[in-house]
């Protein structure tokens, strides 16, 4: 019979301890997940800094010094802990100026990361116990606060790559509208006289040279993010996949002049499709656990974006789409647990 010391030895015992579970140990803690997430992040914001400009910088320094300020503020007059080292506030606003307009005022983020963190977070219990995501609640403030700000804060890209030239001296040269705006209210002709030919728009809108959020307008960046996530296995592709697939899926159904027509490949490079499904939808607390449950998940995000794109007043729907299906979270783990064994015998 082998003794203690060369079970000890043996190194596939190193990671197990006989203790109250989980039993299994991990190097890869919750920081470090939290600073990698951050760190996938920052190619969009440099970006958005050449596209849009320096203020774009701004914002989202403001965005992330009011989230984390709020965390510690709320967690010391709460007699908590405080947690700011985790890097969870500063992900939540990094995200909340990832949706934000490069136009609006450099204030315009500290209501909505009091909301972010101390009301949909804080109040909650603290991270993993909130129950919506609480960049999008943020931003959910923003929209209904200051609807002018944050649906006529779009700007012209400083620099139009596909013409080869800079078209702007600055960020606040010129208003425009958002691609999804122009095809809401004039269609695909309307969308084409503005931003030029499909392939065109195609190029613009993977590489990040059309107006929208600081964020989300680059398809490229964002998914070289998300497939280093992927690769690290701090998320899974069944999200992702699912919200796309499902957005793709329901624009060429619905969101043509006809059945069958809509164009796919459009629905999910402008917008939020990327930089939600991978970075917003993934989230650990507000997403379900099981594989199942995550696949249907993002398949409801992807259905009730495009129901909100092609029936809303707002063209776009990522936002509250996740929003909608946070709720859903816990039924969807409930209804797709594994089976404990023997569970149902006689």
């Amino acid at each position: 019979m082998n003794s203690s010391a060369q079970i000890a030895e043996r190194p596939y015992y190193k990671n197990l301890s006989v203790s109250f579970s989980p039993h299994t140990r991990s190097s890869v803690s919750t920081e470090r997940i939290m600073w990698t997430v951050v760190a996938c992040l920052m190619p969009s914001l440099i970006l958005s800094m050449f596209v849009f400009g320096l203020q774009t910088l701004i914002i989202t320094a403001v965005s992330v010094i009011s989230c984390v300020m709020t965390e510690a503020i709320s967690q010391k007059l709460l007699k908590r802990p405080i947690t700011i080292h985790d890097g969870s506030a500063v992900i939540t606003g990094v995200l909340l100026a990832y949706v934000i307009p490069p136009g609006v005022p450099v204030w315009m983020p500290i209501p909505g990361a009091i909301m972010a963190i101390f009301i949909t977070k804080i109040i909650m219990g603290g991270l993993g116990f909130n129950v919506f995501n609480p960049a999008l609640m943020g931003r959910a403030l923003l929209m209904a606060s200051y609807p002018v700000a944050m649906t006529a804060g779009w700007v012209t890209p400083i620099r139009d790559l596909s013409l080869g030239r800079y078209i702007n001296a600055g960020v606040d040269a010129v208003s425009t509208a958002t691609p999804l705006y122009v095809l809401k209210h004039y269609g695909l002709s309307g969308l084409i006289d503005k931003f030029g030919s499909l392939s065109t728009m195609y190029f613009d809108f993977f590489f990040g040279f059309s107006p929208g959020c600081i964020g989300e307008t680059s398809a490229c960046v964002l998914l070289v993010g998300g497939l280093i996530l992927l690769y690290k296995g701090y998320i899974t592709w069944h999200i992702p996949v699912s919200v796309i697939v499902s957005t793709a899926f329901f624009t060429w159904i619905f969101g043509g002049e006809t059945y069958f027509s809509g164009d796919p490949i459009l629905a999910v490079l402008s917008g939020g499709i990327i930089l939600g499904a991978f970075f917003m939808a993934t989230d650990y607390v507000t997403s379900p656990n099981e594989k199942r449950g995550q696949l249907i998940f993002g398949a409801g995000i992807g259905a009730l974006t495009v129901l909100i794109r092609l029936k809303g007043g707002y063209p776009e729907g990522v936002c509250y789409a996740i929003l909608l299906m946070n709720p859903l979270v816990p039924a969807l783990d409930q209804w797709f647990r594994p089976k404990r064994f023997s569970e149902g015998a006689l």
